[in-house]
């Protein structure tokens, strides 16, 4: 098992990251967090622990260096800027690329809030090395014209009672051109604190991880 507290690379910066490598893993999953938060988000870790578990390696990583974050804390500008927000995702995903413990390992993305849009615009710039994208109450409409270019296969999972954000993800959802579902997680509001609603969202998040291959292979990350 490998755990890492890295540096990644960020406009000429560096932002934090929590790098966790199970052996073996089969993939490994970057997570995208969403408004006002970080790498230290609860539920992000949280679903980070069951995807170790099921044998996948996890990246948590600061979107924001320090000093932005601190003038989004008073401005909110930066934490809606989905073109920066998506850049930091693609040097993550390259950095990755050159790790020797995540170099021939597929990469999955997974989304909160904006960070959902930023992970839909990776997804598009990196068609090559993202194979799926979980969005975890997210706002995919943010990521536009991104939507039709995006090629790795996207599970929306939404609360039920999180009403105006389920109506932009189904809008989001049909602009979309690759296979695509969107999951209701029901009674659930947008962050998930329900008993029970943030397991379902581990689950469902890791069976699309790892889920069979369309062409019906054991591992749609093979």
């Amino acid at each position: 098992m490998i755990l890492e507290a890295v540096s990644l690379p960020a406009d000429g910066s560096t932002n934090a990251g929590d790098l966790v490598v199970p052996p073996d893993a089969r993939g490994v999953v970057l997570f995208a967090h969403g408004s006002g938060s970080s790498r230290h988000s609860p539920r992000n870790k949280a679903v980070a622990a069951a995807l170790q578990r099921a044998g996948l390696g996890t990246l948590l990583m600061d979107l924001l260096t320090v000093q932005e974050e601190r003038v989004d804390a008073v401005t909110a500008e930066h934490r809606f800027d989905i073109g920066l927000l998506g850049r930091r995702l693609v040097a993550a995903i390259d950095w990755l690329e050159e790790h020797p413990a995540t170099a021939t390992v597929p990469v999955g993305l997974f989304g909160a809030s904006t960070g959902a849009a930023a992970a839909l615009v990776a997804a598009a710039e990196r068609p090559a090395r993202v194979h799926s994208v979980v969005s975890r109450g997210g706002r995919p409409d943010l990521a536009d014209q991104a939507l039709p270019h995006v090629q790795a296969p996207v599970l929306l999972i939404v609360g039920g009672d999180d009403t105006e954000v389920l109506r932009l993800n189904r809008e989001a959802a049909g602009l979309l051109r690759t296979p695509h579902r969107v999951h209701v997680v029901l009674g659930a509001t947008h962050l998930f604190e329900e008993p029970g609603a943030l397991e379902e969202v581990a689950e469902v998040a890791g069976e699309w991880f790892l889920r069979p291959g369309a062409d019906g292979s054991e591992d749609a990350w093979q």
